[in-house]
């Protein structure tokens, strides 16, 4: 008798808690599920057409970093600036008759230089290049090799009956090669800023690199033959950072140049004027300047890199830029921890790696243990992302990815691009199951405990 009396309570409990399972599961069909009050109009990935999809990246090669450098010539070629040691016994010192000869001077580099002691008085190259010596004309020495310009100051002063052949041997060295000015601008060479943030935050610094984006910059100088795109960067830390482009930006300081980069800005300005004025337009975006030389540090395969010495080669004025990638970062919302989160550089991120970064695990279920309705008792996690990506003239089209598929076909994972937000949802039927789960094991249980 009480066996059976016991069984009916239970029975009993069972069925009020199925009675709350069932009113709970109409209040969310008719009230809670966010697919029916949060709709959003997706296209399934494998419907949209190839030109909504982001580029790979994985397979880019790094350049060579050898085609950014200057060849040197076999022998260094005097040109203006060059500041040479040049000693003529009996006349640069000027010694009188019967006087014994006065040593040479001895010039030690700075510890900077990798040249060798020089020999002899400062002379330096004029910006003519003609080189000033004490009794004869300017001598023409650009171009020459330090014997060639030995041999030229020799017969110089044989020809003006100055000196005897037998008397007449000059010494020249180098005491300072002459040098270029360049300015250089880098976006990724600032401060570490990684104190007081989360988990989150610290990954994504690491992508970035630990800076914080400012820029940094100077003036460099280049010696003769080094001043290529290569030294620029080696003398300010060596090659563009992980929160840096892929690419090396060159600015001419030649006057042309400046000129073209005005006209460029100006006739783009006037095209974006005239085409606001009609509201059916897209206003254009602005286009590559066609005055700044981009030299690209990584190229798909089999792409070979157009790279000339002309364009590597540094002149006086130029502006070397090395800008930051601060705009390629994606959104997440929904039910993923909210946050904005930069892309890695060198590498593609898919829907399930983004989701990782966000903090989310890769079947959809967040560090706070998911949301809505079902809150942290739900079991089921939620099973659909929205991929909101930005089109032209300001356009949106939201990719529709299923979880399920995705984790079982890599084919089902859009790569994340810049300017993307990831929006994180339950599927009605995921909502509706997460409720009744957690009214049983919220209600049934402690029913079935009151009645035991």
């Amino acid at each position: 008798m009480t066996k059976s009396l016991t069984n009916y309570r239970a029975i009993d409990a069972l069925r009020s808690a199925l009675k709350a399972v069932a009113a709970g599961i109409v209040v969310t069909a008719a009230t809670g599920c966010s697919t029916l009050t949060q709709p959003i109009d997706g296209v399934p990935a494998n419907r949209l057409p190839q030109e909504f999809f982001a580029e790979p990246k994985n397979d880019l090669v790094p350049v060579d970093i050898s085609l950014l450098s200057l060849e040197p010539p076999r022998d260094y070629l005097i040109s203006n600036g060059d500041i040479l040691g040049v000693y003529i016994e009996g006349v640069l010192p000027f010694n009188p008759p019967n006087t014994p000869p006065e040593p040479p001077p001895v010039n030690f580099p700075d510890k900077e230089s990798t040249l060798p002691p020089s020999i002899g008085y400062p002379i330096a190259v004029q910006d003519d290049g003609t080189l000033a010596l004490p009794l004869i004309e300017p001598l023409n020495v650009d171009g020459l090799t330090l014997e060639q310009v030995r041999d030229a100051i020799r017969d110089a002063y044989i020809d003006n009956d100055i000196l005897r052949p037998e008397k007449a041997r000059p010494i020249v060295t180098i005491i300072q090669e002459r040098t270029v000015d360049v300015i250089v601008v880098r976006e990724d060479t600032a401060g570490n800023g990684s104190q007081g943030l989360n988990t989150a935050n610290l990954a994504a610094q690491f992508i970035r690199g630990g800076s914080d984006r400012s820029a940094s910059g100077g003036l460099v100088k280049l010696k003769a033959y080094q001043n290529d795109i290569l030294h620029a960067l080696v003398e300010t830390g060596g090659l563009p950072g992980l929160n840096a482009k892929n690419q090396v930006k060159v600015l001419r300081a030649s006057r042309a140049d400046q000129r073209m980069r005005a006209q460029f800005m100006e006739q783009f300005y006037r095209q974006r004027e005239a085409a606001m004025l009609d509201p059916c337009v897209c206003p254009p975006e602005l286009p590559e300047d066609p005055s700044i030389l981009r030299i690209p540090l990584r190229l798909p395969p089999g792409e070979v890199p157009q790279i000339t010495e002309r364009d590597i080669e540094l002149q006086d004025g130029d502006i070397v830029y090395i800008e930051s990638r601060e705009t390629e970062v994606f959104y997440t919302g929904g039910l993923l921890n909210g946050g904005e989160f930069p892309l890695p550089r060198d590498y593609d991120l898919d829907v399930l790696g983004a989701m990782a970064l966000a903090g989310t695990g890769a079947y959809g279920q967040t560090s706070s243990g998911g949301g809505g309705i079902a809150g942290n008792v739900g079991q089921v996690p939620p099973g659909k992302l929205y991929i909101l990506r930005k089109t032209q003239c300001n356009g949106q089209v939201a990719i529709e990815v299923d979880l399920t598929s995705a984790i079982n076909d890599p084919r089902q994972r859009p790569l994340i691009q810049a300017g993307d937000t990831l929006i994180l949802q339950y599927k009605c039927e995921e909502e509706l199951l997460n409720f009744g789960l957690g009214a049983f094991f919220t209600y049934g249980v402690q029913a079935l405990l009151r009645n035991n």
